[in-house]
């Protein structure tokens, strides 16, 4: 959700009753004070900020943190034992995103309250060992003792329902709210998202940090790279610097990044984020009830 989660789209998940997430992994420090101080003034409810560890300039991001007082944060792509101790200390709840056993134990090794289980199917950086949601929360649910948020291809009431039945006791939800009005991604990116079908994403990158995106240029170019046995270094020098801010934030939809989940193909609307909610919300109680009226012999 880089490029997509600001104040505005925190704000009014939160609003509407979820727990709206600032995706601080594009936002220089001063940009992330910003952002947490206009969401405190457009929210009285809770909201969360997203950490990716290995990042620069996380000390000040850290700082940031608790100087503003945020109450829940999200980490990923590093060690949780670097900081969730020092986080807890200070009052805050820490989730942690994973993608399979090993990491889902070392988190809980180090103390976090929760966990992100994120399938193969989610956008932006994944998993290498590609675990579908559907094979990964229950392998999780098992694995660990604390709460599992389930994330990966959730995008209606009737996949947040399956999460349940598979033991998640919460959803996380990306690609849905990158598509809300309230989203700061480009509005080119936005309705590139809605015209998306089926197979229009692929999982890239393995050899650097796995990332799910649409498929443009940029992502043929990676895949040519790739089938020709580029290294790490010769695919760092592809990708260059900015290249998601460049597709999902400044509207290039050839020469950017445009990191979407593969649930992009169920989405077709731009709408708010509160509606995008209530619509998940109703198609959950809806299915629910129906699976309660099935007839079992």
């Amino acid at each position: 959700m880089v490029w997509c989660s600001g104040w505005k789209l925190a704000a009014a998940v939160s609003n509407a009753g979820g727990l709206g997430i600032i995706g601080a992994g594009s936002m220089y420090p001063e940009v992330l004070r910003t952002h947490i101080q206009k969401c405190k003034s457009a929210t009285n409810q809770p909201f969360a900020v997203n950490i990716p560890l290995l990042y620069p300039g996380i000390d000040e991001i850290i700082d940031i943190i608790i100087g503003e007082e945020v109450k829940i944060v999200f980490t990923s792509a590093g060690n949780p034992a670097t900081w969730t101790s020092f986080l807890k200390e200070k009052g805050i709840t820490v989730v942690h995103v994973i993608a399979n056993i090993k990491f889902a134990r070392k988190a809980q090794e180090a103390g976090v309250d929760a966990i992100v289980a994120e399938g193969f199917e989610a956008g932006g950086h994944n998993g290498r060992k590609e675990t579908t949601t559907m094979c990964l929360i229950p392998m999780i649910k098992e694995a660990v003792q604390i709460p599992v948020i389930a994330a990966g291809g959730i995008a209606s009431g009737k996949s947040m329902l399956a999460a349940f039945a598979l033991g998640a006791d919460a959803v996380q939800i990306g690609s849905a709210f990158a598509v809300a009005e309230e989203s700061s991604a480009h509005p080119a990116f936005k309705n590139k998202i809605i015209l998306a079908a089926e197979g229009d994403t692929r999982l890239a990158m393995k050899k650097l940090v796995p990332v799910r995106l649409l498929k443009n240029e940029f992502a043929d170019a990676v895949a040519q790279a790739e089938a020709e046995g580029a290294d790490r270094t010769q695919l760092m020098v592809l990708l260059g610097k900015a290249r998601a801010k460049l597709g999902m934030f400044e509207g290039d939809l050839e020469n950017g990044e445009l990191e979407i989940g593969q649930v992009s193909a169920m989405l077709n609307e731009i709408k708010p984020a509160s509606q995008i909610l209530d619509e998940i919300w109703r198609d959950f109680i809806n299915q629910k009830n129906r699976l309660s009226h099935l007839k079992l012999s």
